[in-house]
């Protein structure tokens, strides 16, 4: 810059400003002008650089009480001023019914539903926090390397949690916990009176650790001798009729064995991940297993630990990693350490790292409450300033006599946070109407209590949703100038105008993802529902093995076969829901000894593959007619590829020390979720180990074959029920989250696309009211009905091609992403996306259609009087 151009630079203008503001008026031009002659010095020895920070320093640097500008308070009447601006909020409501009426529906919806999503959400954040020393609480899983990556299991050794409580100082407490069947329903009888019971296999020090309260017991004592019994207070109430004086009592476990009521504790909150009825000494569980101290890889129960308050967290889990492989030799896996409270909500692992779970759905249904209050934001704030010509006189007049903008934007937030409470009201009848529906779909206790914590959220909630709604329309209504105002005269800003559709468009694109989204759930969920499996899942029962029947099975599955409608009968240890038992004990020749490959077992009964209609594609199935099939081993075909075997039929291969042959190959079929691929498995043949009874239906035939199986199971095995489980709809529970997923999608969306579509009605009328004129001139000089309705509901219709335009990448984005947590999943359909956006174009035209239409058919002639 040169010396001439650096002469005529000025000081910063903002600095300058500042210093106008606040600076006293008797002082302003002194100041002023020193700081205008050191800036000129300063340029021609520092540079204007330097200058211009040297002059904001200054600047800075005066601003001293001493010379701030003395302001003058005018004193106002805060209640007078409310109750004027009550006054006024009130009558303008009334005199605007529609639109009041509009915005009632659209806040009250959208709170209505952010308030039953926040109750969803508090109770699932809530799920075993109850625990007072919760953030000492650590479950330890394991970290299996295997050919695809790291699997991560919650199953651990049996000795594992006293070999860690004793050997690591870092453990205050550490305790094994484990149904111990994969139905934990027991027996439990008092004289003649027999009950359904869970039950929870649990060591010593469980009621040290878990804040699950004991109203008779002692913490200390209850589980340390092996036939202790501690029930719940329900529990007691079923057996007893009474919680007094049953200390001592004895109970009869499943007829056969007795334990001596040591305790009582209260009811399991619901809020709590692990459901009981009673809990047994883990020393009983262990006899069970017949597990011997050195026996390091057979896993069963979860591993809880309680860490010292001053531990090293980060320090402890490096040490205890590797602690398994220090017992045994031969072991490859780790240890995993997780927070207690993160099991429920953080339960999914890919490749031994922790990859979400339930807490995705309680982020996504937060941002979707968070999205339908903005949609009823936007229609707020569009019919505010969409009807501001209606209060140009008021505006204009409060400007003339003073007013100050602050005031009417105070005046303005003030109307839209009445109508926030207002809605609020309407939004908590709306909560207390339909929350047992809510619950019935979420499968929750939810109640509408009003603690401290819901009022302080509701409140919350509002007034957020009333800043939110009034801001635009406060900042825009404040703004205006009164001599233009009160003219009459109110020409639409550019900026406002692009505002205003800019927020119908975000409103759309919204609701468009919505409608998408919802699609693609409810096909998913219906293409896992019909996939066929590859086996028969459709009017099969089954039911534990226990009493009389264990002792006399293969007698008991011959009589079952008689009972008319009985297709088949057999036993297993899997329900094929999800993996639970594996292996990677096998070897056979040309395996590569860095090959880690896990194996699902499925012990079966004779007859059981026929029963669930596996086919078979190579070989055959176990056979009486074959006395040495105990021996023999059945591989699905991803076993199969996995072992890189070419015509294994015949082949001989090591599983756990003995050798067994391959008598057949069954065609693969999902014993997991759809979430999974389908993982490499086999069958073995042990009636003896089976602890389940499945049994084929002939389809129609359910309530009467049912009815005779419940008559023969009471005279065959006495003291027991048959207590049944349907197949299909176990396989329905391991989908229960995505179809309420796509069930409370639907209502959601539906609410969005309508809070949407009041707001368009809404504009509609009021572009109709205030194109009256225009239409009527319009008609004068010829246009038809048809040319009116395309006049009105063209800028709607470019709106929404916009919303569309922009939503359908998004949804094929979020869609996509959602749909890879499903190893099988459907194809993205391109008429899934057109036909959402053609669903949102036809819900707008008819969201406009009877304004547009009413106001085409108008006489002119009153038009123009009116006007």
């Amino acid at each position: 810059m040169s010396d001439k151009d650096n002469h005529n630079a000025s000081p910063p203008h903002l600095a300058t400003r500042f210093l106008c503001w606040y600076c006293h008026p008797d002082l302003l031009d002194e100041v002023e002008g020193d700081l205008y002659e050191l800036f000129q010095r300063r340029i021609e020895r520092q540079g204007l650089w330097k200058a211009k920070v040297l002059y904001w320093f200054n600047v800075l640097m005066f601003l001293h009480p001493d010379y701030i500008k003395k302001r003058k308070y005018y004193p106002t009447n805060h209640t007078v001023m409310l109750r004027h601006n009550f006054i006024i909020s009130f009558r303008s409501f009334q005199r605007h019914k529609s639109t009041f009426f509009i915005n009632l529906v659209g806040l009250s919806s959208g709170l209505a539903c952010a308030l039953l999503i926040y109750l969803w959400v508090n109770d699932e954040l809530s799920v075993d926090k109850f625990h007072q020393k919760g953030s000492q609480l650590y479950q330890a899983m394991l970290l299996r390397p295997t050919a695809e990556g790291t699997s991560t299991e919650r199953a651990t050794p049996v000795f594992l949690a006293e070999t860690l409580a004793d050997e690591m100082p870092e453990v205050e407490y550490a305790v094994a916990t484990t149904t111990g069947m994969e139905i934990p329903s027991f027996t439990l009888s008092i004289d003649e009176k027999n009950v359904k019971a869970d039950g929870l296999y649990a060591a010593k020090d469980f009621f040290k650790m878990f804040s699950y309260d004991l109203i008779q017991g002692d913490a200390n004592q209850v589980l340390s001798d092996k036939k202790s019994m501690v029930i719940s207070e329900g529990l007691a109430m079923k057996l007893f009729n009474t919680t007094e004086n049953i200390i001592g009592r004895l109970v009869t476990f499943q007829h056969d064995q007795q334990y001596l009521i040591s305790g009582i504790f209260k009811n399991i909150p619901p809020n709590s991940s692990d459901q009981f009825d009673f809990v047994l000494s883990f020393k009983v569980f262990k006899d069970l297993m017949g597990a011997e101290p050195t026996d390091w890889g057979r896993t069963a129960p979860s591993t809880f630990l309680l860490i010292r308050k001053d531990t090293d967290l980060n320090d402890f889990k490096a040490k205890i990693a590797g602690f398994i492989r220090s017992k045994d030799e031969e072991s490859n896996v780790d240890i995993l350490l997780r927070p207690y409270s993160d099991r429920y909500l953080y339960n999914n692992y890919e490749n031994g790292v922790q990859a979400g779970g339930r807490i995705e759905y309680v982020r996504l249904f937060s941002i979707i409450a968070l999205f339908i209050l903005v949609i009823a934001c936007i229609n707020f704030m569009n019919l505010s300033t969409a009807k501001a010509s209606r209060r140009l006189k008021e505006i204009g007049i409060k400007k003339a006599v003073g007013a100050s903008r602050s005031t009417l934007v105070s005046q303005y937030l003030g109307e839209s946070l009445l109508m926030a409470f207002l809605s609020l009201v309407t939004a908590i009848l709306l909560v207390a109407l339909f929350l047992p529906q809510f619950n019935q779909i979420t499968g929750k206790q939810l109640a509408l209590t009003f603690d401290i914590n819901l009022i302080l959220s509701a409140l919350g909630i509002t007034i957020f949703t009333g800043l939110i709604a009034g801001s635009y329309p406060s900042l825009y209504l404040s703004g205006f100038n009164p001599v233009t105002v009160l003219k009459g005269k109110l020409n639409s800003a550019v900026g406002e105008l692009f505002a205003r559709r800019g927020l119908v468009v975000f409103q759309f694109v919204l609701s468009v993802i919505l409608i998408v989204s919802v699609l693609v759930v409810y096909r998913q969920i219906e293409f896992v529902q019909t996939k066929n499996l590859g086996y028969s899942k459709d009017n099969v029962i089954y039911f534990g093995i226990e009493g009389k029947v264990k002792e006399s099975l293969e007698t008991f599955l011959a009589e079952v076969k008689n009972v008319p409608g009985v297709v088949n009968a057999s036993s297993t240890t899997h329900r094929l829901m999800g993996g639970q038992s594996s292996t990677t004990g096998l070897q056979w020749e040309g395996k590569n000894p860095d090959d880690i490959i896990p194996f699902e077992i499925i012990w079966v009964n004779y007859g059981m593959i026929e029963t669930l209609c596996i086919e078979m594609v190579a070989g055959r199935t176990y056979s009486r007619d074959f006395s040495t099939d105990s021996t023999k081993i059945i591989f699905n075909e991803a076993a199969i590829a996995a072992m890189g075997l070419n015509d294994p039929i015949g082949k001989v291969i090591n599983r756990w020390g003995t050798e067994v042959e391959i008598v057949g190959v069954a065609k693969d079929f999902h014993f997991q979720s759809l979430h999974e691929s389908v993982k490499p498995l086999f069958f073995m043949l042990a009636p003896k180990d089976t602890d389940k009874i499945m049994v084929k239906i002939e389809a129609g035939r359910e309530g009467e074959s049912i009815e005779q199986l419940q008559k023969f199971y009471q005279s065959y095995n006495p003291g027991f029920t048959l207590d049944y489980q349907f197949l299909d709809q176990d396989y329905q529970v391991l989908y229960a989250a995505e179809q309420r997923v796509s069930t409370l999608s639907k209502y959601f969306a539906g609410i969005a696309i309508l809070i949407s579509c009041l707001g368009l009605f809404g504009l509609a009328a009021f572009t109709a009211e205030r194109r009256l004129k225009e239409i009527g001139i319009r008609k004068i000089l010829g246009s038809s009905d048809f040319g009116i309705v395309y006049l009105l509901s063209g800028d709607f219709t470019k709106m929404v091609l916009v919303a569309i335009f922009i939503a359908l990448p998004i949804s094929y984005f979020v869609a996509r992403q959602w749909l890879q947590g499903f190893a099988f999943s459907i194809d993205l359909e391109w008429w899934y996306f057109a036909g959402s956006g053609l669903a949102a174009l036809l819900i707008a035209w008819l969201s406009v259609g009877f304004q547009t239409i009413k106001a085409a058919q108008v006489n002119p002639v009153d038009s123009l009087r009116n006007e």
